[in-house]
């Protein structure tokens, strides 16, 4: 008994402010999982990508307009899609390609603008955009980050925690 709950005092202390970035990606990391019923999977830091579901390997993403620190504006919104070197655990060294290393990146918005009522823990606080690493590799090579307008301007459809897996599961693939 003493063990769980120093476990959960240690959660609580050291994890409780979603408003943190690595803190907010995790958690958006565990609410794709959830949406798509692969929480049994257990979560790995040094994986090359997030969240294994099907036959598809996923990056997750996350961003908010709040951040954990005073701001004068809201944050611009953008995301991370820098192609990277793959480690390889058996020569331990990195891979001479430099490459996006997912089939498909989930780009997760805390979307809230009141800080008096943030609380990324309510799903509906949250908007997804799903790209296939096809389209991004096509338009957008080699290119670091991505922006909302840039999402927005090529149609990529806006979803809500309970469309994510349909669309997944919907997509096609070459």
């Amino acid at each position: 008994m003493e063990e769980l709950v120093l476990k959960n005092d240690f959660y609580e202390w050291a994890y409780s402010d979603f408003l943190v970035n690595n803190q907010r990606g995790h958690l958006a990391e565990y609410i794709i999982a959830k949406a798509l019923n692969t929480v049994s999977q257990k979560r790995l830091e040094w994986d090359p990508f997030d969240i294994k579901y099907k036959n598809l390997k996923i990056e997750v993403k996350s961003c908010a307009y709040i951040q954990a620190w005073e701001q004068k504006d809201f944050s611009k919104i953008s995301f991370d899609i820098a192609p990277t070197r793959l480690f390889d655990m058996e020569t331990e060294h990195y891979c001479e390609e430099c490459k996006r290393q997912a089939d498909l990146y989930i780009f997760c918005l805390l979307k809230h603008k009141d800080r008096e009522t943030i609380n990324p823990l309510l799903l509906k606080q949250w908007v997804f955009y799903i790209v296939p690493t096809s389209f991004l590799n096509l338009n957008f090579n080699k290119q670091k980050r991505i922006s909302l307008s840039k999402l927005q301007k090529n149609n990529i459809p806006e979803l809500s925690f309970a469309e994510i897996k349909k669309y997944i599961d919907n997509l096609k693939f070459n």
